[in-house]
């Protein structure tokens, strides 16, 4: 007698999976158990290492950890789905087939937020370590998980932001990798003034700031405009957590240097109006 289409769908998916005595759910609640302990002690070992050890070497440290993380969580999954399942090519395509439209329908936006992670991680729009603008928000890359990373704002708040953002939103990355990164500080000036004195003495003013990295040019450069001429002074810090200080100290002493060249600089109410 025929077996009917129920029947054969039934044993089709029978076929699929091991039987329940042939499954090792200790051996697969060790590999769990391995991958999240080694993930756990990654996550925890290499930022400590990256903040301790030289500056040069903090951004490999951060960025390698969503790296080793990634290939652990798909070695467990290959490791742990021949345990389950009786993987022949006929079966891996209709388990393929059916996790993918299921996947698809329920968690789109998880995961399209879990494919734009994989693709952060070998793009490298971010990593961890970075200072980042995305849509409003700018702050520290602190770690890049599979769906989201998490920054950290100069308010010193912890932002999740989903990867699916890389596909509407322009990311920009201040220092990309690098080490430092450019801080920009403007200063408007009156018309009635020696440009050159101006522009000498808040070079001056970077090249004696603390925070300077003398590795990197310093410049100043000036824009005429109808209320008088706009100043911006480029400069590097020795190291990018200290960008807001930085920026503050050439703020305050360059003012003060402005006005001890005889210079007036342009009044707020004029420059908001």
């Amino acid at each position: 007698m025929e077996k009917t289409a129920v029947e054969q769908g039934k044993e089709k998916a029978a076929n699929l999976i091991n039987d329940l005595q042939d499954i090792s759910f200790l051996k697969i609640a060790m590999i769990i158990f391995g991958a999240w302990l080694i993930i756990y002690l990654i996550r925890k070992i290499l930022p400590y290492l990256a903040e301790r050890g030289p500056n040069q070497v903090r951004l490999y440290l951060l960025g390698a950890v969503p790296v080793i993380r990634l290939f652990l969580l798909i070695g467990a999954v290959l490791w742990i789905i021949p345990l389950i399942f009786n993987i022949t090519f006929q079966n891996f395509l209709v388990i393929a087939g059916a996790a993918s439209v299921a996947i698809g329908f329920a968690f789109k936006d998880y995961v399209s937020s879990l494919i734009a992670g994989v693709v952060a991680i070998f793009e490298k729009p971010y990593r961890p370590g970075d200072w980042v603008q995305i849509g409003e928000d700018y702050g520290e890359v602190k770690s890049v998980g599979i769906r989201s990373l998490k920054m950290l704002t100069p308010a010193d708040n912890m932002i999740t932001v989903p990867h699916d953002k890389i596909w509407s939103s322009n990311i920009s990355n201040s220092n990309d990798g690098a080490k430092t990164l450019m801080c920009v500080v403007s200063f408007y000036v009156e018309p009635d003034h020696d440009v050159n004195a101006v522009r000498f003495i808040l070079e001056d003013v970077a090249k004696t700031s603390v925070y300077l990295d003398f590795k990197k040019p310093i410049l100043v450069m000036l824009a005429q405009e109808p209320w008088g001429t706009h100043y911006k002074v480029k400069v590097y810090p020795f190291d990018m957590r200290d960008q807001f200080a930085f920026i503050s100290d050439i703020t305050a002493r360059g003012k003060a240097a402005i006005k001890y060249v005889g210079a007036k600089e342009v009044s707020a109410n004029y420059l908001a109006s």
